[in-house]
Parts: structure tokens; C-alpha cells; sequence
């Protein structure tokens, strides 16, 4: 038996001032897409803001059903819908996810083990990474260097 360990890198940055402009924009994109959830079931508003090779910025939100597991999740919406409205574009440089509680604060969100799925493949399909940032708190947010930070053993074919 071989013992191995992991070690996952990420930077923490303590609020948005600290964010360069470009990174700041897309949270706050993040942030302001969560504002259009439609989560009448869990009430927890996440945004994401997807920012693509050429400057553009793609945003999704958490849609839920009472049909579940029938919603999807903010970044997959993101990402999803960037891929459908440019698909000769495939080449994603960084996500930020935002979340707002039941109260419509501000509060952690970091994706789910199906969003980290998908959003590895469409990493490993670009074969370069793609940062990945998520707010925590107005004293904390967390930039990873790569999807494969957050899902180092990812399904692949």
C-alpha cells in the first residue's frame, strides 16, 4: 500500500478591494446575478459570472423545480449557456460564485460536486486551466488556480 496526500492551493483575499479590477467585475457580476435565482425552495440565491478568453462575461443563476433534482445550479447555467451562445469560443479564463441566505445577505457558496464535474471537463477540453473564485464572506474570497483544485481525482474518459 502506497500512502499519497494532496495539498489544494488557493489564495484568500480579504474582501473585493483586494481583487484587481477584472476579477472584481466578475464578482460583482456573480453577485448581481444571484439577485435572479429562482429558488423558492431552498432560498439560496447563488450568481455566477463566467469570463471568456475575448473579455466577455456570460452570468447564471440557480434555477430550481419542484420537480427535483429537475433545477440546475448557477454555474452550470453559466457555463452552459456561454458554450450555446458561442460555441467557437471555448475558452473560459475564470468563474466567480456568489451566494445570498434566505435573508438576502451575502454568504459562502462554492459549487457542488456535479458543477466541479462539469466544470472539469470543460477545463480539461480547453487544456488549460481555469481560475475559479468564491465569495465567502465580505472578508474573505477564495481564488483557486484551477477546477482541478477543488476536484483533484475528476471523472475523465
Amino acid at each position: 500500500m502506497k500512502e499519497q496526500s494532496l495539498t489544494i492551493k488557493c489564495h484568500e483575499y480579504r474582501g473585493m478591494e483586494e481583487l484587481n479590477d477584472s476579477d472584481r467585475l466578475l464578482m460583482e457580476a456573480a453577485i448581481d446575478a444571484a439577485d435572479g435565482a429562482y429558488a423558492p425552495y431552498s432560498h439560496f440565491h447563488v450568481g455566477a459570472a463566467l469570463r471568456l478568453a475575448d473579455g466577455s462575461l456570460h452570468i447564471g443563476n440557480n434555477q430550481e423545480n419542484a420537480a427535483y433534482p429537475s433545477g440546475l445550479c448557477a454555474e452550470r447555467t453559466a457555463i452552459f449557456a456561454a458554450a450555446a451562445q458561442m460555441p467557437q469560443m471555448r475558452d473560459y479564463k475564470a468563474l466567480a460564485i456568489a451566494g445570498r441566505n434566505q435573508n438576502g445577505e451575502l454568504c459562502e457558496a462554492s459549487p457542488c460536486g456535479a458543477c466541479r464535474q462539469v466544470l472539469a471537463e470543460y477545463e480539461a477540453a480547453q487544456g488549460h486551466p481555469m481560475r475559479v473564485l468564491c465569495y465567502v464572506n465580505k472578508n474573505c474570497i477564495r481564488e483557486f488556480g484551477s477546477v482541478g483544485d477543488l476536484l483533484p481525482f475528476a471523472f475523465r474518459f
